[in-house]
């Protein structure tokens, strides 16, 4: 709750000037507002007098003016600045969301945070705008005509405010039951927002095991459960309303009772009697107001809970307060007794491994012996649970990431590109990347070819995740992207897995102009690849077995030698 608050005010503290000018149009505009009846009191009483009659009419058109004209800037200065927050926020979470870690992503489901960043967002953006727009002006609405109301004659103002104790009872009651449930209902849109993203994201896998029927099932139970707690919702607001308009009527039939009275009596006038009963009438928005304010507060209060908990979240990889800068790099990488426990069993134990600047290491393994995890810790999308890798003898948690990460080009396992085109996924990074830079870096990932027999060239979209394009393009297009950065440090991590035999030759002998002069990490389970490196590591279980030449490992007669010896048999097959 105090979080929320807390949140609130530092949005609202930066548009501050626009909240007081807007908070000025709107007193300016409750005051002439509650006026008004005084006109009417003025004109009913006069109405034998044209003159006056007609004084009291001009006044009160003269007031309707004022009214309308800072009811506009009113609703134009203070609606605006919730789009302005709305803005500010959404920037804010995007930003934060991009920094967080790889593990969180792991253990939240991205239709939850697509939901958190829409649906919720828009909440909050009700609230701090219409919602505490309405609850000001209502606000001062009805503390202005109770206190015209009671200095005109106290005793009529009391069975005016006799409904406000109950007002405010219902107010709390119904306000805890709607801030619950819309809470659940918030949660439940997640949910679906997550089935309908898995769902798009996995299209093909469903079609080929004839899934339609029982996602689209599963679906519309989620919907429907997602209706049922809507309308859940809505009997309570549907009950709020009513409540409070029941009160109002019998608060008007009491007050049409006495105020009646008191005209008989000669008590007051019937200018005043009118007047009482107009002010009554500008109290019946602010009373049914408040349910309407009430669900918007509680809905974006949830809402913003619910956004706080990401903002809450702390990357377990950020730069430190005492950051040291890399300099010039040359690219020497040290691994120092480098352990990764990820709960489960060690990933990675004890690693030593030394890689002098300028020079190519090849890691091959069984899959799972923790190979992707290695090369993960240089640009440090994860730390070492103890260890320390050294860049130039500098340990990677004295740097800056982003710093770091600047200085390598990485090509992960799997691939990833966004929808736009093909120039675009490989110039994505480098920002001012010409034409003739980008094609040079497609002749090296060995793709300019493919990119000639399509029709738009490199003007041509690659769909969503690349789906236009095949693996062995997509992989590719992933090299180039890295190529282009021109790193001191390169990561391949089985980057040539889904192109054939034939084609990563040619990769591998453009690449080798590339790699010339760069520090390099080779992951591949083909011998092919890793031959020409200067070393080679093989990893069993987290652990370094074998490190070598080709020819080194091949005399040794261990799991490179098999592997080797196994992939030349299954050449000669093909060849047959």
């Amino acid at each position: 709750m105090w979080e929320s608050l807390h949140t609130v005010r530092q949005y609202l503290w930066r548009y501050r000037r626009g909240m007081a000018l807007g908070g000025l149009c709107l007193v300016m505009k409750d005051l002439a507002q509650a006026l008004q009846p005084l006109m009417i009191r003025g004109a009913v009483d006069s109405f034998r007098s044209g003159a006056a009659f007609v004084r009291f009419a001009g006044y009160l058109v003269g007031l309707a003016l004022i009214k309308g004209i800072f009811q506009y800037w009113m609703r134009v200065i203070l609606i605006g600045i919730s789009r302005d927050i709305e803005f500010d926020l959404r920037n804010d979470l995007f930003a934060h969301l991009i920094r967080l870690s790889p593990e969180y992503y792991a253990r939240t489901r991205t239709g939850d945070i697509m939901a958190r960043a829409t649906n919720d967002l828009n909440a909050v953006r009700m609230m701090l705008g219409p919602g505490v727009m309405y609850w000001f002006e209502t606000s001062l609405t009805f503390i202005l005509a109770i206190a015209i109301m009671t200095r005109v004659d106290w005793r009529l103002a009391i069975f005016a405010v006799m409904p406000a104790p109950a007002v405010s009872l219902a107010v709390i009651l119904f306000g805890r039951v709607i801030h619950d449930r819309f809470e659940k209902i918030q949660a439940m849109f997640s949910d679906i927002s997550s089935r309908v993203q898995e769902n798009l994201a996995g299209v093909r896998m469903i079609r080929a095991f004839v899934q339609e029927r029982a996602e689209m099932r599963r679906f519309e139970e989620l919907n429907r459960a997602y209706i049922a707690q809507n309308i859940r919702l809505v009997r309570v607001q549907g009950l709020f309303q009513p409540l409070l308009e029941a009160l109002i009527g019998v608060t008007f039939l009491v007050v049409l009772w006495v105020g009646g009275q008191q005209v008989l009596a000669g008590r007051i006038s019937v200018g005043s009697f009118v007047m009482f009963n107009t002010y009554m009438g500008m109290l019946v928005w602010p009373m049914i107001a408040l349910g309407w304010v009430v669900n918007l507060m509680q809905r974006g209060s949830a809402s913003l809970q619910r956004i706080n908990d990401i903002l809450r979240e702390q990357p377990s990889i950020a730069a430190p307060p005492d950051a040291v800068s890399l300099g010039a790099v040359s690219g020497a990488i040290e691994f120092r007794d480098v352990t990764v426990d990820y709960g489960s069993g060690p990933a990675l134990c004890a690693i030593d491994l030394r890689i002098p600047a300028g020079t190519t290491l090849a890691v091959v393994g069984h899959t799972g012996s923790g190979k992707s995890t290695l090369v993960n810790l240089l640009p440090r999308l994860s730390d070492p649970t103890s260890g320390a890798v050294l860049l130039d003898g500098i340990d990677l948690r004295r740097v800056d990431p982003a710093e770091l990460r600047r200085q390598i080009g990485f090509v992960p396992q799997e691939t990833f590109l966004f929808s736009a085109t093909i120039a675009g996924n490989i110039a994505f990074g480098v920002e001012g990347a010409t034409a003739e830079q980008i094609r040079r870096a497609a002749e090296m990932a060995g793709l300019a070819g493919d990119i000639e027999g399509f029709p738009l060239g490199y003007d041509t979209l690659v769909g969503e995740r690349g789906i236009t394009l095949s693996g062995g393009q997509k992989q590719r297009t992933a090299i180039a992207r890295a190529l282009l950065r021109e790193p001191r440090i390169l990561i391949l991590d089985d980057a040539l897995s889904a192109v054939d035999t034939q084609t990563e030759e040619q990769i591998l002998t453009h690449l080798a102009g590339a790699m010339q002069g760069r520090t390099v990490m080779l992951i591949s389970h083909r011998v092919s690849t890793v031959r020409q490196a200067d070393a080679i590591v093989v990893l069993e279980r987290g652990k370094i077995v074998e490190r070598g030449t080709h020819e080194e490992l091949v005399e040794a007669g261990g799991y490179y030698a098999a592997l080797c010896q196994k992939q030349m048999l299954e050449e000669e097959l093909e060849a047959i």
